[in-house]
């Protein structure tokens, strides 16, 4: 059995990373926030991962947040934990160019959902809780929490998800569109699996320019937002990729692409 904190496999071209302390129902600390700081920064350089599944071991939790009951060695480790002085932040950088899928198999808490709130598309098992806790131990949700739960959510929810501490249940994410399927805890691997292989058929730099646009939007006017997607759809015009699709689809067969 592998005892890393964070485990690594590759299946084609996804790369799934399991949060592997489920003792301590895969609470972040220090080893396991480098870890994931580390994986972010050399996926996003390895032109062999196209599309990434984020999970957690056991059966119990995908991340109840940060590891209370171990000490912060380093301030540095605080920092990135933090996502504002630090380099390397645990939860997925800003502008990743790699579409994430987190697939949750429990309590979303803590650092765990603000972990799931930097992901490109979420699934969860029907058990599944979130919660932003901070408050009950006198500190904020502090890796992107107070600010993506805003854009998440609808105001009110928001707020008082962050405010009171208080879980929601998995319908309720799901009616909020938190998440955008629940799926059986059996089936949720195999199910972020289809996912990823879905996208994985499509040119990888058309995905990553939709990715980049899509969420460009939520901080252009439409006008700014409408010219950047010109551009983003000119810079693909003469790509390798985008030729192997017409052609493809011309001569009625898959089209194989190299992210080219």
């Amino acid at each position: 059995m592998d005892d890393s904190v964070l485990i690594e496999e590759r299946i084609g071209h996804v790369s799934v990373l399991t949060l592997n302390r489920p003792t301590s129902m895969n609470a972040i600390d220090p080893e396991l926030g480098a870890a994931l700081s580390d994986a972010w920064d050399r996926l996003q350089r390895d032109d062999e991962t196209w599309v990434l599944v984020l999970t957690g071991a056991g059966d119990r939790a995908f991340s109840a947040g940060a590891d209370l009951k171990t000490p912060v060695p380093e301030q540095s480790f605080a920092g990135s934990f933090l996502g504002g002085t630090g380099p390397r932040p645990v939860t997925v950088p800003p502008n990743y160019l790699k579409p994430v899928i987190c697939a949750v198999n429990g309590l979303a808490y803590g650092a765990g959902l603000e972990l799931l709130l930097s992901t490109d598309i979420q699934i969860a098992t029907p058990e599944a809780r979130f919660c932003l806790p901070e408050a009950k131990v006198g500190s904020i949700p502090g890796a992107g929490g107070t600010q993506r739960i805003a854009h998440a959510l609808p105001r009110g929810i928001a707020r008082r998800m962050a405010l009171t501490g208080e879980p929601i249940d998995a319908d309720t994410a799901l009616r909020l569109g938190l998440v955008s399927e629940l799926v059986a805890r059996e089936s949720l691997r195999e199910r972020a699996l289809e996912i990823a292989e879905r996208i994985c058929a499509n040119a990888p730099l058309a995905v990553r320019a939709i990715k980049k646009a899509v969420e460009a939007a939520d901080q252009l006017t439409l006008d700014d937002g409408l010219a950047m997607e010109q551009l983003l759809w000119g810079s693909l015009r003469d790509s390798e990729d985008r030729l192997e699709g017409r052609t493809a689809f011309a001569e009625k067969r898959t089209p194989v692409y190299r992210a080219r």
